[in-house]
């Protein structure tokens, strides 16, 4: 009985240690993921043009001054990288780690970002000094606006939308969970676009994909729901921030509405704690005519 009782405790221990041990390869390795969108509207010039996202970073260090990370996005070399929300916390007494890291990218990469929710939680005054040290080191903030890219004569356009939070429909809120953010509202903040033209968006929530894609977005880049946080193996992610089970839109690349949504997993775990069978991941777009 003694003999049976040893093996057990020892078959426990070496499952607590595999699992403890698959749980920091699953917070602090990094995984790149691989995309190709082709559509006929892509100017033959933006060929092979090649998009970094980075999603949720949530102040995270990987490595020393984020090495690791710079390390992966330059043997990438993308043509530009975009950032898609959520790269500081609410709660950040400084915004150390994202400016060290903002400040090494731009040097090297046109450089995109958009707020997330966690950056408009912030109090005007910090916020100010967050987007104010981002346009200083060469940051394209883009605040309900678009910004067309040109490669010779021919060009995309690319917008980055926020809006407010009680869009964001946490379910424990009887004030949000009702709300809709629809063709009116888009349409309010970020006006018509050229549907001639190929037009990407970066928006931080995924939620509305079907108004993203309805309005005239080509391609949307979110991010937001960490891969629901824990990936259950052929379901996919479990929760999302809004406390929904199983969100539609965890991760990956979508088909909405004949238009492109990829939702990034993100780097960092905000509020959420851990990450099981969910890496942090960059997203890299590849542009095909």
């Amino acid at each position: 009985m003694k003999v049976k009782r040893k093996n057990i405790l020892i078959v426990v221990i070496l499952l607590v240690i595999i699992a403890a041990a698959n749980i920091y390869f699953d917070n602090n390795f990094l995984e790149v993921s691989q995309y190709t969108v082709k559509s006929n509207k892509i100017p033959t010039s933006f060929k092979d043009f090649k998009i970094l996202q980075l999603s949720d970073l949530h102040s995270k260090n990987f490595g020393n001054r984020n090495n690791k990370l710079i390390k992966k996005i330059n043997s990438e070399n993308p043509d530009i990288v975009v950032m898609t929300g959520d790269m500081v916390n609410t709660k950040d007494t400084d915004f150390e780690v994202f400016i060290n890291l903002a400040e090494q990218i731009s040097k090297r990469y046109d450089t995109y970002y958009i707020v997330g929710n966690h950056e408009q939680n912030l109090n005007d005054d910090r916020r100010k000094i967050l987007i104010d040290k981002l346009n200083e080191i060469g940051i394209r903030v883009l605040d309900n606006e678009k910004v067309t890219i040109t490669r010779g004569t021919e060009s995309i356009n690319l917008y980055g939308l926020w809006f407010a939070l009680r869009y964001y429909k946490d379910l424990n809120n009887e004030y949000t969970k009702d709300v809709f953010f629809g063709a009116k509202q888009i349409q309010t903040i970020l006006g018509n676009l050229d549907i001639d033209s190929y037009n990407i968006l970066l928006t931080h929530n995924p939620l509305y994909a079907d108004t993203y894609s309805n309005w005239g977005a080509d391609l949307t880049l979110s991010g937001h729901i960490h891969g629901g946080m824990i990936r259950i193996p052929f379901i996919g992610g479990l929760l999302s921030p809004e406390r929904k089970f199983f969100p539609k839109y965890d991760a990956g690349k979508y088909q909405v509405n004949g238009k492109i949504l990829i939702v990034n997993r993100g780097l960092g775990n905000g509020d959420f704690g851990i990450r099981v069978f969910n890496r942090p991941e960059i997203s890299v777009i590849t542009l095909s005519d």
